[in-house]
């Protein structure tokens, strides 16, 4: 998963290597549009054809991946000892389907609205993740990326001092629980329940589609209800469940680590401005399963153009490496690695006081890096 450091490559061309340090703030930073002449015009093409082959493909793969556990399970007096195995094949393939439906929450999927709802909805639904209210949420998110007032989870808070806590341990040691908290509870301080189609950023115009999704949701609860009844709890738990709660922790993971990092700046709403936050980003690279799950490390590309298909987010990265590499985030260190280390900075400096209106983390655990302007 990398060679460690705060540098990266991609398609395995290992001497290019690039910095992540803080943005220039000398010089004028390019537009979107700037930018967009920069990247090959087909990158911003999804076609059905090919955003349907994955879905397929990785359909076949969680199916297959089932019925060989089963056998092994059925033919061999020991069988279940390969399940840790399968718990992470399975909950890798589950982050796979949640890339596809992230892109039709973006619209990448296809031109075509209902079908990217339609897709969407059934991907996320079986993996437990309800489709219609995140897809809201997570383009909140982009609209407000590191920007400390207004953006949807791992914002640093203001006026919020750092204390040692149990639920820090917890989502230190199983993260995939964060990924559960925030579905019902949101983001301290901003909450919100994905599963309440009355919050207020859910119900007017888009309460037909948050109901049908919420609707889907929970007709995949009784479909795990009937499964259940006929093959038992325990089979549900460690077919099912487990590798969805392994898909959980995939996700706390990979949005962590795409918006914390050293010197990765956070923004007051007033010093925010579009570009800034996307750019604001890290691309990392997940090793053997980077392409499994669709090449989401990709991160700055995907934050600066959210219509650009997963397949063609390496495309367009090396276009955009090649034309802006002062502007280049990357990070080789290996995820977990990493994970770990960014965490327990999180974790002590997230508390900021409340004028800030530019901070950065830093790799002295023990003092917030701020600077005012």
């Amino acid at each position: 998963m990398g060679k460690g450091g705060h540098n990266t490559s991609i398609d395995g061309n290992h001497d290019q290597q690039l910095d992540t340090a803080t943005l220039p703030t000398h010089v004028r930073l390019p537009t979107l549009s700037e930018i967009k002449v920069k990247i090959p015009a087909h990158c911003f093409r999804p076609t059905v054809r090919q955003s349907m082959s994955h879905v397929i493909k990785d359909i076949i793969y969680v199916a297959l991946t089932f019925f060989v556990m089963y056998q092994i399970q059925k033919f061999f007096k020991y069988g279940f000892l390969f399940f840790p195995i399968y718990w992470y094949i399975q909950g890798t393939l589950y982050t796979s389907f949640f890339v596809l439906g992230h892109d039709c929450g973006h619209g990448s999927f296809s031109f075509y609205p209902l079908l990217n709802d339609i897709v969407g909805t059934i991907l996320h639904s079986w993996i437990l993740a309800p489709y219609y209210t995140w897809k809201l949420t997570h383009n909140h998110h982009h609209k407000n990326t590191n920007n400390i007032d207004k953006d949807e989870v791992f914002y640093p808070q203001r006026g919020t001092p750092h204390e040692p806590s149990f639920t820090d341990d917890l989502l230190f040691w199983l993260p995939g629980c964060g990924w559960f908290y925030y579905l019902f509870c949101g983001y301290t301080p901003r909450p919100v329940n994905h599963f309440n189609p009355l919050e207020p950023l859910f119900y007017n115009k888009h309460l037909i589609g948050v109901c049908l999704s919420l609707g889907t949701y929970l007709g995949m609860c009784y479909l795990m209800y009937l499964y259940a009844c006929s093959f038992g709890f325990i089979s549900l738990l460690t077919y099912h469940l487990i590798p969805v709660f392994i898909f959980a922790c995939y996700m706390v993971i990979i949005t962590m680590l795409h918006h914390t990092e050293i010197d990765v700046p956070w923004y007051a709403d007033s010093e925010w401005n579009n570009v800034k936050g996307q750019l604001s980003t890290v691309d990392r690279h997940y090793g053997h399963v980077h392409s499994v799950i669709h090449s989401i490390g990709t991160h700055q590309i995907h934050h600066l153009f959210t219509k650009v298909p997963h397949y063609h987010l390496e495309e367009a990265t090396v276009a955009f490496r090649k034309a802006f590499p002062d502007l280049v985030r990357i990070n080789e260190e290996p995820v977990l690695v990493a994970f770990a280390r960014m965490f327990k900075i999180f974790i002590t400096q997230r508390g900021i006081e409340k004028d800030v209106r530019v901070f950065s983390y830093s790799d002295n655990t023990n003092k917030n890096k701020k600077k005012s302007s």
